[in-house]
């Protein structure tokens, strides 16, 4: 079982985000978000789909279209598009929870939120903060 998170990036209200199966809470996924992800960088995260988790570099990480191109069956984690589309905030947030996710990540206009399902240290339930804040929070605490 893994720590399920969505990453996501928003143009206005529309959110397009992918399922990460693995490690989605804020010390390690929103950590590697915030030092190695920008904008050009999470929109091609994206455009990848649906993925066993984030990793430093795309190139380490394992996206399920990929193993299905391989020859694996991974009907389980697709669907028709390799990234789902919300068209407002409350809509992403029934996607979180329809897949099991704790946490989620956006990029809006340059900068990472982050949020969680859940009262976290450092995060808002169902809400968003700044990834930087929530790191920081997150910082005060260890």
């Amino acid at each position: 079982m893994g720590t399920r998170s969505r990453v996501a990036v928003m143009h206005g209200t529309v959110c397009k985000s992918v399922y990460c199966h693995y490690d989605g809470y804020l010390s390690y996924t929103g950590d590697i978000l915030n030092k190695h992800y920008d904008s050009t960088a999470a929109n091609m995260l994206i455009a990848r789909g649906d993925n066993s988790g984030v990793k430093e570099t795309l190139e380490e990480m394992n996206f399920y279209e990929d193993r299905e191109a391989q020859g694996e069956d991974v009907s389980e984690f697709l669907d028709s598009t390799p990234w789902a589309v919300a068209h407002s905030f409350e809509e992403f947030l029934d996607q979180v929870e329809g897949c099991g996710g704790e946490y989620y990540y956006i990029m809006r206009d340059g900068v990472w939120y982050a949020g969680c399902v859940y009262e976290t240290e450092g995060l808002i339930k169902n809400g968003l903060v700044a990834l930087k804040d929530a790191m920081t929070a997150l910082e005060a605490v260890a």
